[in-house]
């Protein structure tokens, strides 16, 4: 797919057009539309890391690329130029993105000096041209090098269109795919500040992907990247640390797009630090078992781990810490030595095919036969429970429906009773699954 890089210093609009170019009208409500949709504040350095989108257009499809501002005077501005220059060298052309309503800065032209070195085709496009009037003040652009700029509103959608023509104009020509587009498996890492979650991901793809710090907060967004495993495509989310008390707006919506990545994943790799450990954790594999996420549970920084005594001592303090999800696959790994990444993957890949289980119906009902001879069923003033017959009309997560004579009648200990039974007996423990109980009264006798 053709690779088109947004760059630019910060606070000029590059994620506001980007989300607009993605689709989205009202950049704000950008929180709300997946993680795909960079989060926008009035605050320079939002974006550090790279979001990826796919834009979806009349001439076909091509892949935007929003990057963090250069030259922003911060201590993150090396790193975001490194990743800037990488994304530039994978483009097949690059937006470079102006404020049209303010006058040139000397970042503006430091930019445009670092453009020229990089040899790559450049559209110049100016940001917060809200009315016809304010193309009068682009006149100065010309200096840039980079001829004529291209007016846009991200706001109020003008010039987006013509912005998508002339990106496509400058694209080159190449052969349609001759192989239908392989759906991933999209895979959400979560988990509270400093967890490891980034440099996983990193250790993941054998690069510096995401910026890495110490400090609390540095992934200000979730980070999508499409990653191949031994033929299996997944995309990676990477998310911004959970915490109760956000201390700042940004950082808040940073937290809210990670319990979207949550919601919107096909399986949470919940990351766990085994020397920072609380109910945080299990909240967070909570909130995924009940949007019917499969969760595999990341140990990371196991090379800290002195020698067997101390492994065994963590392993056992993990046991208890997390009695509650003791179900769930646990892979102990380290970002530092790689080691056991190929397993956490190929657990991820295993509950995705195992959420998408269909059971035939006849097998099924051969196991309710079975579990109804299993146990006292329950009634209600000498009024047995009857369960006629079991279905399965979803997967992802698999959805069971009982039809009985009276679904009032049925226990938590009862439901629990099959929850149980399912679990083992079809080999769903690991994953979450849904019972639905329907009335089907039976005919009076006569």
């Amino acid at each position: 797919m053709h690779r088109v890089v947004i760059v630019g210093r910060p606070n000029v609009g590059k994620s506001s057009l980007f989300n607009r170019l993605l689709g989205l009208r009202q950049p704000t409500r950008a929180l709300w539309a997946g993680s795909q949709f960079s989060v926008v504040a009035n605050v320079p350095g939002v974006t550090r890391d790279l979001k990826e989108g796919v834009v979806e257009s009349e001439q076909g499809r091509f892949k935007l690329v929003d990057t963090g501002g250069l030259w922003s005077g911060d201590g993150w501005e090396e790193k975001i130029r490194q990743k800037v220059e990488k994304a530039i060298q994978e483009a097949d052309l690059v937006l470079f993105v102006v404020d049209g309503r303010a006058d040139l800065a000397p970042a503006d032209l430091e930019v445009a000096d670092f453009l020229r070195r990089q040899g790559k085709p450049v559209l110049l496009v100016a940001t917060k041209v809200d009315d016809p009037k304010h193309e009068a003040y682009l006149g100065e652009l010309y200096a840039l090098g980079f001829g004529e700029a291209l007016p846009t509103s991200a706001a109020h959608g003008r010039g987006i269109e013509e912005l998508i023509e002339r990106v496509w104009a400058h694209l080159p020509v190449r052969q349609e795919e001759s192989e239908p587009e392989v759906v991933p498996i999209r895979l959400a890492i979560v988990g509270r500040p400093n967890a490891g979650k980034s440099s996983l991901l990193n250790a993941i793809l054998g690069e510096e992907r995401v910026i890495v710090s110490d400090i609390p907060g540095t992934t200000r967004d979730a980070v999508d990247v499409a990653f191949d495993y031994g033929g299996t495509r997944f995309l990676l989310v990477d998310t911004a640390g959970i915490r109760k008390r956000p201390e700042s707006g940004v950082e808040e919506q940073a937290i809210l797009r990670a319990h979207q990545a949550i919601r919107e994943a096909d399986v949470v790799l919940l990351v766990v630090d085994p020397w920072a450990l609380g109910d945080h954790e299990l909240k967070l594999a909570q909130e995924a078992l009940e949007a019917g996420k499969p969760v595999v549970v990341a140990i990371t920084k196991w090379d800290r781990v002195k020698d067997r005594e101390e492994a065994k001592r963590l392993r056992a303090e993990l046991s208890l810490k997390l009695v509650h999800i003791q179900h769930l696959p646990r892979v102990y790994v380290s970002s530092v030595t790689k080691a056991n990444l190929h397993k956490l993957l190929a657990e991820a890949a295993r509950l995705f095919e195992l959420a998408r289980t269909r059971f035939e119906t006849s097998e099924l009902n051969r196991w309710l036969s079975v579990w109804s001879l299993g146990t006292q069923l329950p009634n209600f003033r000498g009024k047995p429970l009857k369960l006629f017959f079991l279905t399965q009309p979803e997967v992802a997560p698999p959805t069971f429906v009982f039809f009985c004579n009276y679904p009032e009648f049925v226990t938590r200990a009862f439901e629990g009773y099959l929850r149980n039974r399912i679990g083992e007996d079809l080999g769903l423990r690991e994953i979450p699954f849904r019972l639905v109980f329907r009335g089907r009264r039976e005919r009076a006798s006569t």
